[in-house]
């Protein structure tokens, strides 16, 4: 009967501790402490700035500024049905003596442009212009069916129409009148006629 009783008295106490650790729960950890909301936004733009590497540089802006002359959708008639494309057309300068055409023909307008672009600066002329920013002599050319005559105009502007307009705007020239002499009105045909006047103007230097 006493080693009974031992028995018991030893095993009681384990139950019973496994039974109190079983009814308390453990010690909540305490809560931390708020975050004001402008700490918290600054940590935010510094996790942003980490994971792009910091701020980005400003991308350069190119020397060359263009104008559209033309944009049109061709299709081509293949097995299987037609495919669509863009043809774009644009005139590319510096606006300080440096012009030229361009064409770019892609799925994507975005693609027309950019082929259009590196085309444009490939056939790039120079003109020797004079200290006005004008020609020194009045020059034609003919392109297709266009036919173009260019002159200088001293204190009057740009007096000039269609895609002539934008290409000596985008020559830089100043004080001086274009004229187109044929009854052609493809901007395309107009431009490339303006572009190869200029160039037939003495001493000026292919890019």
């Amino acid at each position: 009967m006493k080693d009974e009783e031992r028995i018991n008295q030893t095993e009681v106490p384990k139950e019973t501790a496994q039974k109190g650790s079983q009814g308390t729960p453990p010690p909540l950890a305490p809560l931390p402490a708020r975050v004001p909301s402008h700490q918290r936004e600054e940590k935010r733009g510094r996790k942003k700035n980490l994971r792009r590497g910091g701020k980005r540089e400003g991308r350069s802006r190119s020397e060359f500024d263009h104008k559209i002359v033309s944009v049109r959708r061709v299709t081509r008639v293949m097995a299987g049905g037609r495919r669509f494309s863009f043809s774009v057309t644009l005139v590319v300068g510096n606006r300080k003596g440096a012009v030229g055409v361009g064409a770019g023909k892609a799925a994507d307008t975005s693609l027309a442009i950019e082929k259009a672009l590196r085309d444009a600066k490939k056939n790039m002329i120079t003109v020797n212009v004079t200290k006005e920013m004008s020609i020194p002599h009045e020059t034609e050319a003919k392109f297709g069916a266009a036919r173009v005559k260019i002159m200088p105009a001293p204190g009057r502007g740009i007096l000039a129409g269609s895609s002539v307009r934008a290409v000596l705007g985008l020559a830089g020239l100043t004080s001086i009148n274009a004229k187109i002499l044929s009854g052609s009105k493809n901007p395309v045909n107009n431009a490339k006629a303006a572009v190869k006047a200029l160039a037939a103007i003495s001493r000026t230097i292919k890019r």
